[in-house]
């Protein structure tokens, strides 16, 4: 209840006072770095052209003006010691309560260019002080800092009850898509800024409430000043209503506008009651002699020095002098010479001051964060730039969490219409899934069953408990198996954590489709039957016999389908995999290795008839046919005339056989729509696409692959032999969540061998495109001679620097044969280096050989279990076959 409390105050603050915090963090990190960009965008009026004499003391100084314009009154000098550093006079004027800075040529006194820029920052500080709308502003923005404090301790008790790694507190996770990645966003750079804001926010107050200055002088245990007089209104960068003027604005109140703000602090009122007390001639002398006699006396180096020009002749002028590289802009000290007895009455340094006495005396460098050295005054900005965020993350996760509500509420108004069966033991859905296939039947089933009024949840394998397993009265397990009988990569866990224990399931009541290729008969639903092994042992009861499913076949899910509902006794509507094939035209054919000892490989380009998208790593699944002398034969064999027609599909007999498998056995038929109805279409095929949507090609990686009867595969047959250039062919894009790239700059290792290349060529395009470099390549082949796939764009990509490293195996070049997973051995130490940079595995290419031997080899490198938590967080991810 705490929490939830907690987190309705937060959100509902966060989108009242999150624009003001927003504009007070924009302004804050504007101002911050005000006096930089002045001089930067002011060098006429901040240097000058060195030069061999020496500068212009302040007598010579105050003489010349006294001369040229004895209107002028002066309050204070500043010298600086760099030779191309202007001077500053700080005079009176009209409308200037601190006087105001006028930079003057350090050589000759010449009157330099009035400083741009002031008036604007004089804006931006008064918008983040006051919103420029006086003591109601500063009401609200302080109202708003105390709130941000809210924010920031509310922010982490929300948070921290969560069990996260410390990479989870600290880092973006990218992959993360819509609302997850908006709260990831908010949560993982609010956690960077806590101590930036923390600071920004308990120093801002510091000029909002006396209550809370009052605090602050007391926990750091310094006595608060009080004000000199109460015509003295603070420094520049204080508040107006700020009584720190003793400790403070005695040090400051007479430095130049660039080196020592708030020069000339007194009163002109006051100036003009002692201005009779001492004569111009009796200034000029005591600036002469505080000017050689203090640096007589000193017996220390300083940067700038400003001397204020006495108001009555009592023999004391105070100065305040900056050490050569001083802590920040206002770690300044003060002293009081006596020009008469040539003696230093008073020296303050700011060095010999105590921890809570500095930073007392130095709020504004505390706020700002230059106290704390130049990197983390640039961090504090930064952080102060970053306040719109929360402010646009969190109404863009109120919108979405308002949105979600109203969707909630219609999807129970329209359950309220939808009956489910109170008396239904409920269903668990789950599914392992390596390229999304068992995932969408798993939901396509589930639909069923609540079509049937069925209660039903869906989970993926790898985030069963053991509660589930124990107190779920039935599940239909929906298993994928991948490479030569493996369970897919999410997978595993669940494997490794149950299919080894025992336990006792004697109330489950279970069933299992199994998804799997007959190209892989040694292993073809491996993984669904050892599932369903384990759960026999455990005494759980299985409704019905696995189902086999070859290459997502429509019959065989059917058959899926009504075994459901025999068991069941369940009126399930029929389910499919649809699949929607579109035209494409094989655009261009090229062999790759010529001379090679290994099979032909092609380089396929497909150009589509339609503006076609896909990711890197997506899969091109195509409808491969049969050659003519193939269909020739089979008519021959059938004794059907080539010109026979087929009156259903308005077609002749040829090119209704175009995709049909021709090796299976028929019966006798009657005609030829009887003999196409028992011709099952041919199954399709999938390859790794190797380019991205912006090259306006689809491009495969093709080897040709022959049976045992020395007659081409299907696929490889129908892309690189049988299928003329400029022909038309039917393919679809299948996503391959599982192989896409990530979304960031985070390191990648690719590693692949022979047409394997295709997958990883996708990803590094991308990659590229987004102008990323820290991408390694592992390639392996047989010859570099004649295999290297790819040369020119890999050579090119290596040398512009877009890989950071290129490791190439060719397995046929020496007489020890090495592979892809002798490289990663041999390069163990870079792999734990790229691995704790955050780096994302992807292995590409056979899973014989190839893909077994680079897990092993990572599980030796890198151990069991931390090759599991790659798995996990997505930062091993494979396309194998």
């Amino acid at each position: 209840m705490l929490k939830k409390i907690f987190f309705q105050i937060h959100w509902f603050l966060g989108i009242s006072a999150g624009l003001i915090l927003a504009l007070m963090g924009v302004t804050g990190a504007i101002y911050s770095y005000d006096q930089q960009i002045l001089k930067l965008i002011n060098q006429d009026s901040y240097v000058v052209q060195a030069q061999a004499s020496p500068k212009l003391t302040p007598a010579e100084l105050y003489q010349y003006f006294q001369k040229k314009s004895p209107e002028i009154k002066i309050n204070s000098i500043t010298i600086v010691k760099d030779p191309t550093a202007s001077s500053t006079v700080n005079i009176q004027k009209e409308g200037e309560r601190r006087g105001y800075n006028m930079m003057v040529n350090p050589y000759t006194a010449e009157v330099l260019p009035e400083i741009k820029g002031r008036g604007f920052f004089q804006f931006v500080q008064q918008l983040h002080r006051t919103l420029t709308f006086g003591p109601v502003g500063k009401q609200i923005t302080g109202a708003c800092t105390l709130i941000l404090i809210f924010f920031v301790l509310s922010g982490l008790y929300l948070r921290w009850p969560k069990k996260h790694s410390w990479r989870q507190w600290l880092f973006v996770k990218p992959k993360l898509k819509g609302r997850n990645f908006i709260w990831d966003l908010h949560a993982v750079v609010g956690t960077w800024v806590v101590v930036f804001y923390l600071i920004l926010a308990c120093t801002g107050l510091y000029w909002s409430y006396d209550w809370w200055r009052d605090g602050m002088f007391k926990i750091m245990g310094v006595e608060r000043p009080q004000p000199q007089m109460q015509g003295n209104t603070g420094t520049r960068d204080e508040s107006p209503a700020s009584p720190n003027r003793n400790a403070e604005s005695r040090q400051h109140a007479n430095m130049s506008r660039e080196h020592v703000r708030g020069a000339g602090e007194h009163d002109q009122k006051n100036n003009k009651e002692h201005s009779a007390r001492i004569s111009p001639e009796q200034i000029s002398y005591a600036l002469t002699q505080t000017w050689t006699g203090f640096n007589q006396k000193l017996g220390r180096d300083y940067s700038s020095i400003t001397l204020t020009l006495p108001k009555k002749a009592d023999n004391n002028i105070e100065l305040i002098f900056i050490d050569p590289v001083p802590q920040h802009e206002r770690a300044r000290n003060s002293a009081v010479y006596d020009y008469q007895s040539g003696s230093i009455k008073k020296l303050e340094l700011y060095e010999d001051k105590k921890l809570n006495e500095k930073i007392m005396s130095s709020m504004l460098p505390v706020h700002r964060g230059s106290f704390f050295g130049p990197v983390y005054h640039f961090f504090a900005m930064l952080a102060s730039l970053a306040m719109p965020l929360f402010f646009i993350t969190g109404w863009m996760l109120y919108l979405k969490r308002r949105k979600q509500k109203q969707l909630t509420l219609a999807a129970r108004q329209q359950l309220g219409n939808h009956h489910i069966d109170p008396d239904a033991k409920p269903w668990l859905v789950t599914y392992a899934s390596q390229t999304g296939v068992a995932e969408q039947l798993a939901w396509r089933t589930a639909t069923r069953l609540q079509e049937a009024h069925q209660p039903v949840q869906v989970k993926p394998v790898q985030q069963l408990t053991q509660q589930d397993l124990t107190e779920s009265p039935q599940i239909l397990f929906i298993l994928s198996t991948y490479g030569t009988g493996e369970a897919p990569d999410l997978a595993t866990n669940f494997e490794k954590k149950f299919l080894k224990t025992s336990l006792s399931l004697a109330h489950l009541e279970y069933a299992i489709l199994a998804l799997g290729s007959k190209e892989y008969p040694n292993s073809y639903c491996a993984f669904g039957h050892r599932v369903d092994q384990w759960l026999k042992q455990s005494g759980a009861k299985a409704l019905f016999d696995v189902i086999e499913v070859d290459n997502a076949n429509p019959t065989d899910i059917q058959n899926w389908n009504q075994s459901l509902i025999k068991a069941t006794k369940l009126d399930l509507q029929s389910m499919n995999i649809e699949k929607t094939f579109d035209q494409w035209i094989l655009e261009k054919r090229e062999l790759l290795n010529p001379n090679s000892q290994g099979a032909a490989a092609y380089n396929i380009e497909l150009k589509p008839t339609y503006d076609a998208l896909w990711q890197a790593g997506d899969i091109a699944e195509i409808q491969p046919g049969n050659s003519k002398q193939r269909i020739q034969a089979f008519l021959e064999k059938h004794h059907i005339s080539a010109s026979t027609y087929v009156e259903s599909l308005d077609i002749k007999i040829g090119e209704a056989l175009w995709d049909k498998d021709l090796t299976v056995e028929v019966e006798p038929f009657a005609n030829v729509e009887h003999l196409l109805e028992q011709l099952p279409t041919l199954p399709t095929r999938e390859y790794s696409i190797a380019s991205i949507p912006s090259q306006q090609i689809l491009r495969l990686t093709v080897r040709q692959q022959f049976d045992q009867n020395g007659e081409f595969g299907l696929g490889s047959g129908w892309l690189t032999q049988h299928l003329d250039e400029q022909s038309k062919i039917l393919l679809r894009i299948r996503t391959n969540e599982s192989f896409h790239l990530i979304g960031d700059n985070r390191p990648i290792i690719c590693i692949g061998n022979g047409t394997g290349i295709a997958g990883l060529m996708s990803l590094l395009h991308s990659r590229i495109r987004h102008d990323y470099t820290e991408n390694w390549l592992i390639f392996g082949e047989r010859q570099q001679a004649y295999d290297f796939f790819y040369q020119d764009t890999i050579s090119a990509w290596q040398t512009t620097g877009m890989l950071k490293r290129l490791d190439l195996v060719f397995s046929r070049d020496q007489l020890e044969k090495r592979y892809v997973q002798n490289v990663l051995i041999e390069q163990a130490d870079q792999l734990k280096q790229w691995i704790a940079k955050d780096a994302v595995i992807y292995v590409c290419g056979s899973i014989e050989g190839m893909a077994t031997g680079v897990d092993h080899a990572l599980i030796d490198i890198l151990g069991e279990h931390h090759v599991d938590e790659l798995r996990q967080q997505g930062r091993y991810r494979r396309d194998v076959y």
